[in-house]
C-alpha cells in the first residue's frame, strides 16, 4: 500500500484530482454567486409582490366576492389567504431559500416578517396588516421556493467527473511506460534481456523506449563481450601457460638456452593476449576530442605500417586522435596479414559532413554472410588462433568497439575487382 501511495501514477493522481476538485468548488461559489442567489432573490421579491397585490386586492374587493377570488389563488397560485386564524403557531419548516423569501416580504410589508407553519403541515404563513384587517396568507414552499438550478450544478459535477477519468487516464497513458522502463532496467540490471518496450505513444515516451531499447541490447552486447573475454583469456592463455611450465619442468634436469628462450618467447605470447584483451576493454571509455589534421595522422599510421606513397590534402577534424590511429592501425594489419601487403591502399576523402577513410586489399575477401560476424571478438574464419594464421580474433573487435564509442562507422565489403574494403567514416 505504501508502495502505490508512493508511485507516480497515485501522486499525480491525487495532485489532480486535489486541483480538479478545488477547481470545482470555486467554479461552483462563482455559480452560486452569480447566478443562484440572484435568481433566488428574483423570485422570491416575485412571490412577496404576488402576495401584498393579492392582500390588497381582497381587501378593495367587496365581501360577497372575496371568497370566488380565494378559491383563484388557491387554484391558480397555491395561496390561500383567509382574514381567520389558521393555527400558525410554530417555526415554518425549513426549506432552500427562505430568508430571501422572509426578506422580500419584510421589504414589500415595511416591517419584519417571520414565517410561521402550523404543526403536521407543510405551509409557511404569514401576517399581512392591510386596509385595517389582519390577514393571514399561507403558500407551499414546495411551490413557491426557489429551488437550486440543478442543471447547472449537474454540469458542473458531470464535467468534474469528466476531468478528472480524462486526466486519470493521461496519467496512466503516461506513466504505464514508465513502470515497464523500470522493470526492464531492474532485468538489465540483472543481467537480463527484457522484451523490447513498445515504441508507441507520444514523441517523448517513444523516443524514451527507443533509446532504452537500444541501451539494453548494448549493455547485454557488452556483457556477452566481457564473458567471451573471459572465455578467450582463459583458453588462450592456457596453451603457452602449459608449454611454459613443461619447459620449466624440463630444464629442472637438463638445462638448455633453447628451453629458455623458448620460454620466454612463451612469456612475450601472454603478454601479447593480455595486452589486446586490455585494448577491448579499455574500447567502452571516449577520449577527449582534439583539433588535428587527420591527413598527417594517417602519414604517420602508412609509415609505420610500411605503406609508400600515400597523400592526402589537410583535413581537419576533431576527434579522438589515439583511438582513430588504433582504429586505421588495426584495418591495416588486417589487410596486410590476409590480403597482398604490397597492394593495400590508405585513401582519405574530406567534406563539410566529415571524413572517410578506406583501406584497401587484394586477398581474397571475406563471405558475405561473415562480413558482420568478423567484427565478434575471436570470431575467425579460420578455427585455429596461431600468430601464423592472423592471430586471436581481436583486432576487428577492437575497431568495432572503438568506432562505435565515438559515435564513427566501421563497415566492410568486397571488392568487384578482388580484396576486401574497409571504410570508416567520420562525422563532423
Amino acid at each position: 500500500m505504501v508502495r502505490i501511495a508512493s508511485s507516480l501514477y497515485a501522486r499525480t493522481a491525487l495532485t489532480l484530482a486535489i486541483a480538479f476538485v478545488l477547481f470545482q468548488a470555486a467554479a461552483f461559489a462563482v455559480v452560486y454567486r452569480t447566478l443562484i442567489i440572484p435568481l433566488a432573490e428574483r423570485s422570491a421579491d416575485d412571490l412577496a409582490g404576488l402576495i401584498v397585490l393579492s392582500a390588497q386586492t381582497w381587501v378593495e374587493l367587496p365581501p360577497q366576492t372575496r371568497a370566488a377570488f380565494e378559491r383563484e389563488l388557491a387554484d391558480r397560485h397555491g395561496l390561500r389567504l383567509t382574514a381567520g386564524d389558521p393555527g400558525a403557531v410554530a417555526d415554518a419548516p425549513q426549506f432552500a431559500f427562505r430568508a430571501q423569501i422572509e426578506t422580500a416580504l419584510s421589504r414589500r410589508v415595511g416591517e419584519p416578517v417571520k414565517l410561521r407553519g402550523v404543526p403536521g403541515t407543510r405551509a409557511a404563513w404569514l401576517d399581512i396588516p392591510t386596509g385595517g384587517h389582519a390577514l393571514q396568507v399561507g403558500f407551499y414552499p414546495a411551490r413557491y421556493a426557489v429551488k437550486p438550478p440543478l442543471a447547472a450544478i449537474a454540469v458542473i459535477a458531470l464535467g468534474a467527473l469528466l476531468s478528472l477519468v480524462t486526466a486519470l487516464l493521461l496519467v496512466r497513458r503516461i506513466t504505464l511506460p514508465l513502470a515497464r522502463a523500470a522493470r526492464a532496467a531492474r532485468q538489465v540490471g540483472a543481467g537480463q534481456l527484457p522484451e523490447p518496450l513498445p515504441e508507441t505513444g507520444p514523441a517523448e515516451v517513444a523516443e524514451l523506449a527507443r533509446r532504452f531499447n537500444t541501451m539494453a541490447t548494448e549493455v547485454r552486447e557488452l556483457l556477452d563481450n566481457r564473458t567471451t573475454l573471459l572465455a578467450g583469456i582463459s583458453h588462450d592463455l592456457r596453451t603457452p601457460m602449459t608449454r611454459l611450465q613443461l619447459h620449466l619442468e624440463m630444464l629442472r634436469d637438463a638445462p638448455s638456452p633453447a628451453r629458455i628462450d623458448r620460454a620466454v618467447a612463451d612469456l612475450a605470447d601472454m603478454n601479447k593476449l593480455i595486452t589486446g584483451y586490455l585494448e577491448l576493454a579499455r574500447t567502452t571509455q571516449a577520449e577527449a576530442k582534439t583539433r588535428f589534421d587527420l591527413a598527417v595522422l594517417l602519414e604517420e599510421v602508412a609509415t609505420d605500417a610500411g605503406l609508400a606513397g600515400f597523400s592526402a590534402a589537410p583535413c581537419t577534424v576533431e576527434a579522438g586522435r589515439l583511438a582513430l590511429r588504433q582504429i586505421v592501425s588495426n584495418l591495416i594489419q588486417n589487410a596486410q596479414r590476409y590480403g597482398d601487403a604490397a597492394t593495400v591502399e590508405l585513401e582519405l576523402e574530406c567534406s563539410e559532413l566529415g571524413a572517410r577513410v578506406t583501406v584497401r586489399d587484394a586477398g581474397p575477401g571475406i563471405p558475405e554472410d561473415q562480413l558482420e560476424k568478423v567484427f565478434r571478438p575471436f570470431y575467425r574464419l579460420e578455427a585455429s588462433r596461431s600468430e601464423a594464421t592472423g592471430g586471436s580474433g581481436l583486432g576487428l573487435a577492437i575497431v568495432r568497439q572503438l568506432a562505435a564509442t565515438h559515435g564513427w562507422k566501421v563497415s566492410l565489403a568486397n571488392r568487384k575487382t578482388g580484396g576486401l574494403e574497409a571504410v570508416l567514416e567520420i562525422r563532423r
